[in-house]
């Protein structure tokens, strides 16, 4: 089965209980397509693993159990392997190593995308025009600030894609203007 955006908002519909987290899977959505567009990757593909990644959370039983709990859903749904791969090593506790391109950048626009738009919602104007990889490489100094997000992990996962970090930084701040409104910010 080759899951549409329309299937997969079905899906979250059932499965996703707060607002916070579908607006991060909106925004890693965001992600996957600008990175897809870069490149020359299926974009709804890449979109759809953004969408399903962490679809699970909010119905898993356990952290623990959390991308596997999900991964079995989709299977069962008749998802393709490779998105349920990619759902599978988009965090480093699986065990499973990111080999492909769209792994990859799954793993490294998730933290990335959640942490420029905690630093947008802190700006005054909450406007992700304003918002720099300046601005939030200053954020990432603020141990204080997002202290749960791992910023070795941000770090590594640009280096993984091979993607320079203040490119990868604009590349996903570009990505959320689109879909700001979504995400309880100004473009």
């Amino acid at each position: 089965m080759e899951p549409t955006r329309e299937q997969v908002l079905e899906l979250l519909k059932e499965t996703v209980k707060n607002d916070s987290l579908r607006r991060h899977l909106l925004a890693v959505e965001a992600c996957m397509r600008a990175y897809a567009r870069h490149y020359g990757e299926d974009e709804a593909r890449w979109a759809v693993a953004g969408l399903v990644h962490d679809f699970d959370w909010d119905i898993c039983p356990t952290p623990e159990s959390h991308p596997q709990f999900g991964a079995d859903l989709l299977r069962q749904r008749g998802y393709p392997e490779d998105l349920i791969r990619a759902v599978l090593s988009h965090g480093d506790h699986t065990g499973i190593p990111r080999e492909y391109r769209m792994e990859k950048a799954l793993n490294a626009v998730d933290e990335m995308s959640g942490f420029v738009t905690a630093v947008a919602l802190v700006r005054p104007s909450k406007s992700l025009s304003e918002t720099e990889p300046k601005s939030v490489r200053k954020k990432m100094k603020d141990k204080a600030f997002a202290a749960k997000v791992d910023r070795e992990g941000m770090m590594r996962g640009a280096q993984e894609l091979g993607v320079d970090f203040d490119e990868h930084i604009a590349r996903v701040i570009g990505a959320l203007k689109p879909v700001a409104g979504e995400l309880g910010l100004n473009p």
